[in-house]
């Protein structure tokens, strides 16, 4: 069957079964664009940002367990992209990213819309491919869809000239691919897994930790059943919530730098850690010399090596896919001896629980957001899709939202993206049509990537918009009244829309929220009355209220300030 390029892409998409591509057209792409008007299996959404379009792929890779695809032109297409890209990276989300460049005879011309996107995407992909030869496309997708889910996840390029779209070939998709450089490990050492089982049931003090890796492996029933097993207290980071249930007993709630005072004092005072798809980033652990200041033993179960003993060095090292090491685990522990009393342990695990660092003094006079994002969880049963932006509200969704399935939470960890919300949830509603999607955003958060409502509009997305609108860049403000002496610089949003009129002005539902009393009948009335519309809802929240506990960049995890009153 001879296609051309462009048709090749096509059916290298269909043959990876893939649902919907999230783009927008310029002329390096033009060919792939009309040969995706030519057929109707692979749906394009059309984005109004580049950088939105990369988002949306993301989201729908997060609340799946399948590759987000984006298509861009060259140039300024693809550079828009680069944020998107970096945010997957960062996160270890699976997408495939295709790029259209200039003819392969103008390349380092400085052509029209011409950058070196290879170049610029290499320090935040996981590969990059730019393609020469239209002989190359079916087996460098192959491999860009292998190396996008395989081992460690992450976001892979395919750059394609624009005649390389146009030159034609026959076309075969490889049933299998063989890269004999990359041969990622997925069964861990059995003497590791059995060390490491023998060193949890000595523990007197253990502690179980885990993260996105756990979420990424589709290992959520595996962790759970080892911590029942276990009868072990469990942490879970901001990005592998959902990855325990948080309405278990088991469950001491998030690490880290707003994490509660009962994980972190647990993390830092146990005499075994066992580390689950995590990495021990500076906002779990704080001042790794302090982390070190209490002996303790580590296990770090991780499918990537390069993550284990990177900022805290590891006992026993388990390289391998979480997913299996949790089954090896559970498999030992079931013929193995009997657990051992933790009891005063709990004891004391229960004694910094009874703290409350959760609480915070609602008010009937103006909306608290931590109200906000509880009375939406009652709302929704829990069960609704949430993302979230960067900032104050994604610390207050991760702490008052209790997830308890995985992939449900959709936020950027690593790089703390602003913007990302929307997209975020635009992917989740395509990928579950039928569910409740819900994005929490603030004021400056939502205008980054606002031009997406015109999308949501097109493509009919019932997305529920909670806007925790303190009038400020709230973590940006929160920071120069504790640490810069109240000088806030920048950190004011002056001349915010009226945001309520302007969803209305794309054509959805716009309610402002300005009373605690009228909170609940709002999100009632959006999920309800409005099940079937987008409803943008304006929270007019709490302009001084911060993010409590917290742990102030550098300082170890038993420095922690649980309220105004600490400072």
């Amino acid at each position: 069957m001879v296609l051309t390029g462009a048709e090749i892409v096509i059916r290298c998409l269909q043959e990876e079964k893939v649902e919907y591509v999230f783009g927008y057209p310029g002329g390096a792409v033009l060919y792939i664009y009309d040969a995706l008007f030519q057929q109707e299996d692979v749906r394009h959404v059309l984005v109004r940002h580049e950088q939105a379009a990369v988002h949306a792929a993301d989201g729908f890779a997060r609340s799946t367990q399948k590759v987000g695809v984006a298509l861009v032109t060259s140039g300024p297409g693809a550079t828009n992209a680069v944020t998107g890209i970096a945010t997957a990276f960062c996160d270890s989300i699976p997408m495939v990213i295709i790029s259209g460049q200039v003819p392969t005879g103008a390349i380092g011309q400085d052509a029209f819309q011409e950058v070196d996107t290879v170049g610029i995407t290499r320090p935040c992909v996981k590969h990059n491919f730019l393609v020469r030869d239209v002989r190359d496309i079916a087996t460098t997708m192959k491999k860009a869809f292998y190396l996008a889910q395989s081992g460690r996840p992450g976001p892979v390029l395919v750059d394609i000239p624009k005649d390389i779209t146009i030159a034609k070939c026959e076309f075969e998709y490889p049933k299998e691919i063989s890269m004999r450089s990359y041969n990622p490990v997925v069964k861990g050492h059995q003497g590791q897994i059995k060390k490491a089982v023998q060193l949890l049931l000595e523990a007197k003090r253990p502690m179980i930790y885990a993260g996105g890796g756990v979420v990424l492996s589709d290992a959520s029933e595996q962790l759970t059943k080892l911590t029942r097993l276990l009868g072990y207290p469990i942490t879970t980071t901001l990005m592998g919530l959902g990855g325990y249930p948080a309405s278990d007993r088991q469950y001491l709630g998030m690490p880290g730098m707003h994490g509660t005072y009962e994980a972190n004092m647990s993390m830092h005072y146990s005499d075994v850690l066992l580390a689950v798809g995590a990495r021990f980033d500076d906002r779990v652990v704080g001042d790794p010399a302090n982390f070190a200041e209490e002996p303790r033993k580590i296990i770090h179960v991780d499918i990537d090596p390069s993550s284990i003993s990177k900022r805290v060095r590891v006992d026993v090292p388990i390289v391998g896919d979480v997913k299996d090491v949790l089954d090896e685990m559970i498999r030992q522990l079931e013929a193995g001896p009997a657990r051992p009393d933790i009891s005063a342990w709990w004891k004391q695990v229960e004694e910094w629980r009874s703290r409350d660092c959760m609480g915070y003094k609602n008010s009937d006079e103006i909306i608290k957001p931590q109200f906000v994002v509880q009375t939406l969880w009652e709302v929704t049963g829990g069960d609704a899709f949430v993302s979230s932006d960067v900032g104050q509200h994604q610390m207050w969704a991760a702490q008052y939202y209790r997830f308890d399935k995985p992939r449900r939470w959709l936020n950027s960890g690593g790089l703390g993206t602003m913007g990302v919300g929307m997209p975020y949830a635009m992917g989740a509603q395509l990928a579950h049509p039928g569910a409740q999607v819900a994005c929490i955003t603030g004021e400056a958060s939502i205008q980054m990537n606002i031009q997406e409502l015109s999308t949501c509009k097109q493509f009919r997305l019932p997305i529920k918009i909670c806007n925790l609108n303190n009038r400020y860049l709230g973590m940006v403000r929160q920071w120069q009244q504790l640490f810069h002496g109240q000088r806030y610089s920048e950190s004011y949003m002056d001349s915010l829309p009226d945001f309520a009129k302007l969803a209305e002005s794309y054509g959805h539902v716009g309610i402002r929220i300005d009373k605690p009393c009228d909170v609940e009948g709002a999100l009632r009335e959006a999920f309800t009355t409005h099940k079937n519309d987008l409803v943008f809802l304006d929270f007019q929240v709490d302009q001084t209220e911060n993010v409590y506990p917290m742990v102030k960049g550098g300082k170890g995890l038993t420095e922690m300030i649980l309220s105004a009153e600490d400072l």
